[in-house]
């Protein structure tokens, strides 16, 4: 009867808000290119449906499965270097707290390999992967490769080589973040001590010294555009030093991760007045001499020498924007210091079109350095984010949470009463009241500041998501003084029950069906399936924004028995527990398979999160539900199922 039901209720497709379906959205596909004589690469291509994305091969600890490949070794062929990827997209994910990189519509990855033995025909491998939509997140899945060396065996033909990804439309967002971050910090450029002068002498050098207005206002906009072609060019050649696909493969080195911690501390030192980084005076000379010149090869250099003189200040900006840019990989570089060089040039060909502008800029004076020494202090915090960062990879908790956040308050404490006047720094000027705009920063950092203590007791401080290390890598992951909460109804029992484990936001939950069901039948409650995974997306953003309501908290607390059964949980079954799958013909050894299996065989979905209400019998007492971000018509669905148990 139960099994009839089930089919009943799935072909008729009653399932409130759902499709029960099987998910198969990504397609592989290999190839074999030759190299030489004895290399050649292992080209595996995936071809991603529209709206699904895959991982990373390069995902830190505690995000979502990576993408992995392994190929059977033995002695008649040598890997050479690693598996190579695109550049991907990539995104602050709030849910696991890091960065993380996926692709769309199409990945192809690449092995290299030497060949030592010439009568070698096939190469084995497999990869295993991990694919989520916005609703759905599929388990771990391993697909068996197999490449054809010898010619006339490969098959190149199938796959689509130069296509270029739908999915870089996306990227194309990641890239505009890039170019407005360098926009801005251009902007800030702009206003320090170094450039700011240099707007009306550089104009009006233009306007006077030329002819008539006309050819001032073209050499003015030649020299703008010397401006944008020199920083571009460094872009360009940061690029091409280190490479596209290395950039991206750095950032998530501890190593670079550390270098850059120590520039950005040295680059803010500079801007606090410590000291100044300055290019050798004999470039300066050099390059002024040819500015003498004339013509379009004299504004050039002109060009050149304001980058060269202005240094000092945009020295440290433009580091910390490529710093920035490396972590995106790909030509983001180049599209930063266009970002920049735009905002930088823009002033020159403006003012040189309409002179009187002139008249309207603020005359130089101490508001430079405020603005000089402003930016020093937000440096110095961002370095804190990539010290953060190789902790975080060598999980040594020497910068956990709270010391990260204590750290952030201390900076941006001193930089409100820098602002308000209560600390003067070397360069400043003795001035005995402060503008109203500098008060109205202050107040801003100020309440910054006030708003982030208390998260050295727990608060979530989402608007700096992202930023500090998550919750769970502190000295006290559940707040200052707190621990697992031990006061809702299922503590009423004498310590845990056999199996059960406090799950997301102290919700009593069993990882074991068998266990969870018995348990159940002793308090007579409703069982609450809960189909999740270690690394899926949509289950965490259902825990966090959907399980924390107080009504749906309670009705799960209360109401049923949670049993969450992880079908990534790579732990080996023991070896009499271990069968081949009448679903997939695939042999099922581990723990994970096990209950992605039972999820197919009695449900027949592959997709997570997804949740079933059945009674002791195992029957569904409502149609199943999956990803639902809307709160009341989850405990819609949680009551209509409790009330017919």
């Amino acid at each position: 009867m139960k099994k009839f039901l089930s089919l009943l209720l799935i072909t008729t497709g009653l399932f409130t808000g759902l499709k029960a379906q099987i998910y198969d959205p990504v397609k592989w596909n290999t190839s074999v290119e030759k190299v030489s004589d004895s290399t050649f690469y292992l080209v595996t291509t995936a071809t991603i449906q529209s709206g699904w994305h895959l991982y990373s091969q390069n995902v830190p600890d505690g995000g979502p499965i990576p993408t992995t490949f392994t190929y059977k070794t033995n002695q008649q062929f040598e890997l050479l270097e690693k598996t190579t990827e695109p550049n991907g997209i990539e995104i602050d994910d709030k849910v696991f707290d890091m960065r993380i990189k996926y692709f769309e519509h199409e990945a192809v990855f690449k092995q290299l390999v030497k060949i030592k033995n010439a009568d070698l025909s096939v190469i084995k491998g497999e990869v295993e992967f991990m694919v989520c939509d916005d609703k759905n997140c599929l388990p771990p899945t391993i697909q068996d490769l197999e490449f054809r060396i010898k010619e006339g065996s490969a098959v190149s033909e199938t796959i689509s080589t130069t296509k270029t990804p739908k999915g870089t439309d996306t990227s194309k967002r990641g890239l505009w973040s890039i170019f407005i971050l360098s926009f801005l910090g251009g902007l800030a450029a702009l206003l320090t001590p170094c450039v700011f002068p240099m707007i009306p002498m550089t104009v009006s050098f233009f306007t006077k010294q030329s002819k008539n207005k006309a050819v001032g206002f073209r050499n003015a906009i030649i020299y703008g555009i010397s401006i944008i072609a020199i920083y571009v060019l460094l872009g360009t050649v940061v690029t091409a030093v280190f490479g596209a696909d290395s950039l991206n493969a750095l950032s998530t080195n501890v190593w670079f991760n550390i270098i850059f911690f120590l520039l950005l501390v040295i680059f803010a030192i500079s801007f606090l007045g410590a000291f100044e980084i300055v290019l050798p005076s004999s470039w300066g000379t050099k390059v002024d001499a040819q500015a003498d010149r004339g013509g379009v090869i004299g504004i050039l250099f002109m060009a050149l020498a304001l980058a060269i003189v202005s240094f000092s200040c945009t020295g440290p900006i433009v580091g910390t924007l490529l710093v920035e840019a490396a972590s995106k990989g790909g030509i983001a570089p180049i599209i930063g210091m266009l970002g920049f060089s735009l905002a930088l040039a823009l002033p020159f060909g403006l003012f040189a079109a309409f002179p009187g502008w002139l008249n309207s800029l603020p005359k130089s004076g101490g508001w430079l350095n405020t603005v000089k020494v402003t930016l020093g202090f937000l440096e110095l915090a961002l370095a804190f984010k990539f010290l953060s960062n190789a902790d975080l990879v060598l999980q040594l908790h020497w910068l956990e949470r709270e010391v990260f956040l204590a750290i952030w308050i201390a900076i941006f404490g001193a930089m409100a009463l820098y602002l308000f006047g209560k600390i003067s720094l070397p360069h400043d000027t003795p001035n005995g009241s402060i503008s109203v705009g500098r008060f109205l920063l202050g107040l801003a950092t100020l309440a910054f500041t006030i708003y982030m203590i208390p998260g050295l007791w727990g608060a979530p401080l989402k608007l700096i998501s992202g930023f500090p290390p998550p919750l769970k890598y502190s000295e006290s992951p559940y707040g200052v003084g707190f621990s697992k909460s031990t006061t809702s109804d299922n503590s009423n029992h004498n310590g845990l029950p056999d199996g059960a484990h406090y799950g997301p936001h102290d919700i009593l939950a069993f990882v074991d069906y068998e266990k969870g069901m018995t348990y159940a039948k002793e308090i007579n409650k409703p069982v609450l399936i809960d189909f999740t995974g270690h690394a899926c997306v949509n289950c965490r953003k259902m825990e966090d924004y959907v399980w924390s309501d107080p009504q749906v908290l309670d009705i799960l607390k209360n109401q049923v028995v949670l049993i969450s059964l992880y079908v990534d949980d790579k732990r080996e079954l023991p070896l009499s527990e271990q069968y081949t799958s009448e679903e997939t013909g695939k042999k099922i050894k581990y723990i994970g398979q096990k209950w992605s299996d039972f999820q197919l065989k009695n449900y027949k979905a592959n997709a997570q999160p997804f949740y079933v209400l059945i009674n002791h019998q195992e029957e569904m007492l409502i149609e199943p539900s999956a990803y639902n971000p809307d709160i009341q018509t989850y405990i819609d669905w949680l009551k209509g199922g409790i009330s017919k148990f």
